[in-house]
C-alpha cells in the first residue's frame, strides 16, 4: 500500500507538472483558433474556440513574406545542424580518446565558454564577423554557431563512455584514427547525436538576437525574425500573433516527435557511469 501511495503521489505530482508546461501551449493553440467575437484575456480563459476558425492563419501567412522566412529557417537549419555535429563530433574525439599535451586544459578552455553570458560575446563576435565582410548574409549568422562548448561536453562524454577494447581491437586490424571515429565510433555515438541534433535544431531555428545583429535585408530574416515583423504588423492582433508562433513551432514538435526515441537514450551518453 506503501508503495501504491507513492506511486500514485509522484504520477500526480508529474501530471500537475507538465500540465503546468503544456498549458501556456495549449492555450496558444486556442488563442490561434479563436474569432473575433471570442475574448483572448478572459479569467477563467476559455481553452476551446467557438467556433474554431482559419482566419488568424490565413492572415499571418499573407500580410508578411510567411514562405520566405521559413525558407530562411529551412536552409540556416540543413546547413547549420549537420556542419554543428560533424565538428563537435571530431573536436570531442581527440580529447576523449587520443592523450597529447594540454588536452585537458583545451577541454577545460572550451567548457569555459559555456558560463559566458552570450550578451557579452556579441559585440566582439559582430565586430569579427565585420572584419571578414559577413555581415547581412547567410554566413554571418552560420560560422559563429558552427561549434559550441556544450556540443563537444556532450560528444566527448559519449566517446568516453565506450569501452577502450574496441578501439583497440581496430588499431590491430590496421584502423587510423579517421577510420576508427567515422566508422567504430560515430555510429556507436549515434543516440547521443541525435540528441544533439535536436538541440541544434532548436536553437538555430529560434536564433532571434544574433539574427537581429546581423541581417540588414528581410529578405534574409529566419522565422524567429519574421515573427517580430509580424508583431509589428499587427499590433495587438494577438491572435494572429499566435497563430504565427504556431506555424513557427510546428516544425520543432515535428522534428522532435521524429527523433525522440533516440532522445532520452541518447542523453545517457553525457552521464558517465
Amino acid at each position: 500500500m506503501k508503495r501504491m501511495a507513492k506511486t500514485t503521489g509522484m504520477y500526480v505530482l508529474l501530471t500537475a507538472i507538465a500540465c503546468l508546461f503544456i498549458g501556456p501551449f495549449i492555450l496558444l493553440v486556442s488563442t490561434a483558433f479563436k474569432s473575433d467575437s471570442q475574448p483572448v484575456f478572459s479569467f477563467p480563459p476559455q481553452w476551446l474556440p467557438d467556433p474554431p476558425v482559419w482566419d488568424n492563419f490565413h492572415q499571418a501567412w499573407n500580410d508578411i513574406p510567411f514562405p520566405r522566412y521559413m525558407f530562411n529557417s529551412f536552409f540556416l537549419v540543413g546547413v547549420m545542424v549537420p556542419l554543428h555535429l560533424l565538428f563537435a563530433s571530431i573536436t570531442a574525439y581527440p580529447l576523449a580518446r587520443m592523450r597529447f599535451f594540454g588536452r585537458n586544459f583545451i577541454f577545460y578552455g572550451m567548457i569555459a565558454t559555456m558560463f559566458i553570458p552570450p550578451e557579452v560575446m556579441l559585440i566582439p563576435r559582430f565586430l569579427l564577423i565585420k572584419t571578414l565582410h559577413m555581415t547581412d548574409s547567410y554566413w554571418g549568422i552560420i560560422v559563429p554557431g558552427l561549434l559550441g562548448g556544450f556540443a563537444v561536453f556532450l560528444m566527448r562524454q559519449a566517446y568516453l563512455a565506450i569501452p577502450r577494447e574496441l578501439e583497440e581491437a581496430a588499431i590491430i586490424d590496421g584502423c587510423g584514427p579517421f577510420r576508427m571515429w567515422w566508422s567504430i565510433m560515430m555510429p556507436l555515438t549515434a543516440p547521443t547525436t541525435a540528441a544533439l541534433g535536436v538541440f541544434s535544431f532548436i536553437s538555430v531555428w529560434n536564433s532571434f538576437v544574433w539574427p537581429l545583429i546581423v541581417l540588414k535585408s528581410p529578405e534574409l530574416y529566419p522565422l524567429s525574425l519574421g515573427l517580430a515583423y509580424l508583431a509589428g504588423t499587427f499590433g495587438f492582433d494577438v491572435k494572429s500573433l499566435a497563430a504565427g508562433a504556431v506555424i513557427s513551432v510546428t516544425p520543432i514538435i515535428i522534428f522532435f516527435l521524429l527523433m525522440q526515441r533516440y532522445f532520452i537514450y541518447g542523453m545517457q551518453g553525457a552521464v558517465k557511469k
